[in-house]
């Protein structure tokens, strides 16, 4: 069985990696298309995953419809190279185009109702649309599963919080820390949306910097009075300085969920939070108790001061345990769906499939590789 992962954001390493990492093992063939976008392919690096580049992000409305004419060349060829049986991605137009062009099976997981655009040229062309259970929104060749992209990686069976991995970069795990994140908001779902203002900014690192130590992270550039505090820690460490943290706060979706899940204390503060926020943050706080939510970045710095003061450590893990006890191993998930998409095409997923070859790609190679 051959497989080709569309890698375009760090957190899909994350939800990707795992399996492809078990099929691999099992002597399936697969592949990555990577996306260059903040440290996407530092993470696939780390995870011993090789790739090939299909596009760079872009920075604006112009720009990311240029990137999605490359992106959808890229990856046709990417898969006219390597004939994969099924092409596994998170709401990508291209990668569902790419599968199309070479009679592949197309998986593609969405957690995000917010992503309208991207989703109306993606969805109606997969074969399958994973979805956690309780997203609000039913699509079509919709398939529910009760769990969270985050747990991909950090289910206990597959991630366990390493120390050793702090230490060596100066990071003492058992004093008194708080994680930040700070996204850039260019995304093309993210348009008309924002999180913590500049000032926010500053006001929050002052205030946790009175209670222990703090670990910045962003996708922007940091003015030099808050770069100093940026995390010391590389990308495939964050999940160990996450575990370890008194409270996590920010306005990224993601590291908020990660937080959430390990079982740190996590604040979210942005645009979304309200009424018809995304149905995992509110499953995350009403249900499980794990995650706090403002529309208003004061009411955010207060929160997640009070927990670095008062991390509530053994009623988090009661919380998380409970949410562990509840959900799917997401990645297992992943791997009986793209066996039984190559099953129903007729693939053998049992052994290892023969190399492919494809006259229509030959001389036609992309050029950049990761190791």
């Amino acid at each position: 069985m051959r497989v080709l992962f569309d890698v375009t954001h760090p957190a899909l390493v994350h939800l990707f990696a795992p399996a492809a990492t078990a099929l691999e093992d099992r002597s399936h063939d697969v592949s990555v298309a990577a996306r260059e976008k903040d440290v996407t392919t530092e993470l696939l690096d780390a995870a011993d995953l090789p790739y090939v580049v299909a596009s760079r992000a872009g920075s604006g409305p112009l720009s990311r419809v240029g990137e999605l004419i490359e992106r959808t060349r890229g990856l046709t060829e990417i898969a006219r190279e390597v004939r994969p049986d099924v092409v596994v991605s998170q709401v990508d137009p291209a990668a569902v185009h790419a599968a199309r062009r070479v009679g592949a099976r197309a998986v593609v997981f969405d957690d995000s109702e917010h992503e309208r655009v991207a989703a109306a040229l993606t969805h109606r062309f997969a074969d399958v649309v994973c979805t956690p259970a309780g997203f609000d929104r039913d699509v079509p060749n919709q398939r529910r599963y009760d769990g969270f992209h985050e747990l991909a990686a950090l289910h206990p069976d597959r991630f366990a919080p390493a120390p050793d991995a702090l230490r060596d970069h100066g990071v003492d795990p058992g004093s008194p820390y708080a994680v930040v994140r700070f996204v850039s908001w260019s995304a093309h779902h993210d348009i008309g949306r924002g999180g913590f203002s500049l000032a926010g900014k500053r006001r929050l690192v002052d205030r946790l910097a009175d209670h222990g130590s703090v670990y910045v992270t962003s996708e922007a550039p940091l003015p030099d009075d808050l770069a100093e505090y940026a995390a010391p820690v590389p990308p495939e460490a964050m999940h160990d300085l996450l575990a370890f943290a008194d409270c996590y706060v920010g306005d990224s979706q993601t590291m908020a969920t990660e937080a959430a899940v390990l079982g740190t204390p996590a604040v979210r503060t942005n645009a979304f939070v309200g009424d018809g926020d995304m149905s995992n943050f509110r499953e995350l706080e009403q249900e499980y108790g794990l995650l706090r939510s403002f529309a208003e970045e004061a009411d955010a710095v207060d929160c997640a001061v009070q927990f670095l003061r008062s991390p509530p450590t053994e009623t988090m893990e009661r919380r998380r345990q409970r949410l562990l006890d509840a959900k799917t191993d997401v990645t297992a998930f992943l791997i009986d769906v793209i066996e039984e998409q190559a099953a129903s095409a007729g693939v053998d997923t049992g052994e290892k499939s023969e190399p492919a070859t494809d006259p229509a790609a030959d001389g036609d190679r992309p050029a950049e590789v990761g190791r």
